[in-house]
């Protein structure tokens, strides 16, 4: 497939009700692992987790050049589309992320995640102008390359303001109006908050899980579209890695996983 077509499929897969699921990955050799196992469509970067792989801080820790070197490994490690977190874009402006983004579909992705807070998503948000502004921009892109590139636009808003809920929505709806593709929306902990966010958002809704977030099925349920898990499954494979490091020093048993072949 051209990243065209992958970037239409990739779209075409965030059905609410039948949500993707996208495991997590930072490199070549997760990539192809997660590719080959059973039921995986499309594949996901995080950027914390590419972060912490070269040794820096997430939320911008890398350069430009490190993140698209990272999503070029991906994407030509595997058939399936490939969908990045791109941060916040690596531009000061939306120009730049038009710039940036023309690159990053020149390196094989499908889609990209785009954040609309400054810095941590905790902390305070880009105005929502510019922020509709950076989403025009990736899809700009995108149509300038002749990739309908699938934007998951990230919403912020109710980590920092969990009690903003109209101000949360507005951003959703106007990133939708603005190019997006889906609306990834951090801070729904509950059934009720995630259903709340289906019924006011007006496109496919994107949520991150955990141990003690709602449990896929009931995501499901609710109409959620999409799931992926963020540096959750770097933390899955270091705790195993770990915990082998410490029954191999003890002189234990060799731990079963220690040959699978990959």
């Amino acid at each position: 497939m051209t990243t065209a077509d992958k970037a239409t499929l990739l779209t075409s897969l965030h059905i609410p009700g039948e949500p993707l699921i996208v495991t997590n990955v930072w490199d070549a050799v997760t990539a192809r692992v997660v590719a080959g196992a059973k039921g995986v469509k499309a594949l996901a970067t995080a950027s914390h987790s590419v972060s912490f792989v070269h040794g820096v801080p997430d939320n911008e820790g890398l350069t430009l050049e490190q993140a698209l070197e990272t999503a070029r490994l991906v994407a030509r490690a595997v058939e399936l589309p490939v969908s990045v977190d791109f941060e916040k874009g690596y531009a000061p402006d939306a120009a730049g992320v038009r710039q940036n983004v023309a690159r990053l579909i020149e390196a094989g992705a499908a889609g990209l995640n785009i954040e609309d807070s400054l810095q941590s998503a905790s902390g305070p948000l880009r105005d929502v102008d510019e922020s509709v502004a950076r989403v025009a921009a990736a899809r700009m892109a995108g149509d300038e390359a002749g990739v309908p590139l699938a934007i998951n636009a990230r919403v912020d808003a109710l980590v920092s303001a969990p009690r903003d809920w109209a101000g949360a929505m507005d951003r959703a709806n106007r990133y939708l109006d603005a190019g997006a593709t889906s609306i990834f929306v951090l801070g729904l902990p509950t059934e009720g908050l995630v259903e709340r966010a289906v019924r006011d958002i007006g496109g496919p809704v994107a949520v991150i899980s955990n141990p003690t977030s709602v449990p896929l099925r009931r995501l499901a349920e609710l109409g959620v579209a999409r799931v992926s898990f963020g540096p959750g499954t770097l933390g899955l494979t270091l705790a195993h890695l770990q915990r082998a490091a410490a029954q191999l020093t003890a002189l234990g048993d060799y731990p079963e996983e220690l040959g699978f072949a990959y």
